[in-house]
This record gives C-alpha cells, sequence and structure tokens, in this order.
C-alpha cells in the first residue's frame, strides 16, 4: 500500500498534466476557430455586392442584346447598356476580392491564435513529457537488469531530494558505500517511484 501512495503523486501530476493539455489545445482550437467564423462574417457585404453585381451585369447584358436588335439605332442603344454592364461587373470583381481579403485575414487571425499555447505546447511540454518518457523507458529496462538495481540506486543518490534520502538512512551515503542491501534497495525503488513506475520484484 506504501508503494502505491508514493506512486501515486507522480502518476497524478502526469495524468493531470495530460488532461490540462489536452483542454489547452482543445480550447485554443475552438477559439481560433470562433475567431474565423466571427470574421468571416465580414465577408457577407462582399458575398451580396459580388451577387449583385453579376445579376446586375447579365440583365443589362442581356437588355443590351435586345436593344441592339432594333434596326438602324440598335448599336448605337447598345452602348449605355455594355458600359452599365461593365461597371456592374466590376462592381461584381470588388464583392470578390473583398471576400477574399476577409478569407485570408480570417485565416491568418486564427493561425496567429493557435501560434503561442501550441508554441507552449510543443517547445514547452512536448520536450519535458519525451524526456520522461526516456527516463522512465530506461528505468523500466534497468529494474529487471542484473546491476539495474545498484544503477538506480546510484541514480537516486544524485537527483533525489535530500530529505528523501536522510528517511532511508541518516548517512545513506556510507549505507549504499558499504553495499547495504536494504539500502540499495530503498534507494532503487525510491527513484522508479519519483518516476511514476512500481518497483519489481527481485
Amino acid at each position: 500500500m506504501k508503494i502505491y501512495a508514493d506512486r501515486f503523486p507522480t502518476a497524478l501530476r502526469q495524468f493531470v498534466t495530460d488532461v490540462l493539455v489536452v483542454v489547452w489545445v482543445y480550447a485554443a482550437v475552438r477559439a481560433a476557430m470562433w475567431l474565423h467564423d466571427l470574421v468571416q462574417k465580414l465577408a457577407v457585404p462582399g458575398q451580396k455586392l459580388a451577387g449583385a453585381g453579376g445579376g446586375l451585369a447579365d440583365n443589362l447584358a442581356d437588355a443590351s442584346g435586345k436593344v441592339g436588335r432594333v434596326p438602324i439605332v440598335g448599336d448605337e442603344l447598345t452602348a449605355p447598356f455594355e458600359r452599365a454592364a461593365e461597371a456592374a461587373r466590376s462592381m461584381a470583381d470588388a464583392g470578390r476580392e473583398q471576400q477574399d481579403l476577409v478569407g485570408d485575414l480570417a485565416l491568418a487571425l486564427a493561425v496567429a491564435v493557435l501560434i503561442f499555447p501550441l508554441g507552449l505546447v510543443l517547445f514547452g511540454w512536448l520536450p519535458l513529457r519525451v524526456r520522461w518518457i526516456r527516463r522512465a523507458t530506461a528505468a523500466r529496462a534497468l529494474r529487471t537488469a542484473p546491476a539495474g538495481r545498484d544503477l538506480l540506486a546510484l541514480r537516486a543518490l544524485v537527483s533525489q531530494p535530500l530529505g528523501r534520502l536522510t528517511r532511508i538512512d541518516p548517512d545513506v551515503a556510507e549505507a549504499w558505500r558499504r553495499g547495504d542491501d536494504a539500502t540499495v534497495e530503498a534507494l532503487a525503488a525510491l527513484e522508479l517511484r519519483g518516476l511514476g513506475l512500481r518497483p519489481g520484484k527481485r
């Protein structure tokens, strides 16, 4: 029972940290999507402008075609309609350009919102997590190796807090140097528990 009591805080910290990272990333993605959708609403006037301009240009072009069939003066009467149709097409192009600009802005802002939180995860949490995984994997392999217990004990002497070490033995370094079996076993177990691993049976 004592083993699990010592081991639980490390395992709990790892679990809570992982959950918080997942929540952090999810919240950042949701915020970026919300901002993207919000900015995209600015494209609505451009959509209406493009639709109205395109429809007006089509109607004017159709009217120009019909007027052009009028005998004698048809060609002269089509010129105003053609100029108006060209202006309407320019208006439609401006509406489409406005939509493209808003789309690019929405994407840029969404990416900008994601850079900081994802950067913290990729360059802050992830390297620490990978380092812990490597240490835990190596310790797990040492746990069953012939000389693994001695190496884990040495690692505990180097890395564990002094308070934990002195609880094993007031003169823990001397006990380790003379090869006290109980001290070496306790040090190895301390190092494994510090990594969130359960000491293995020998």
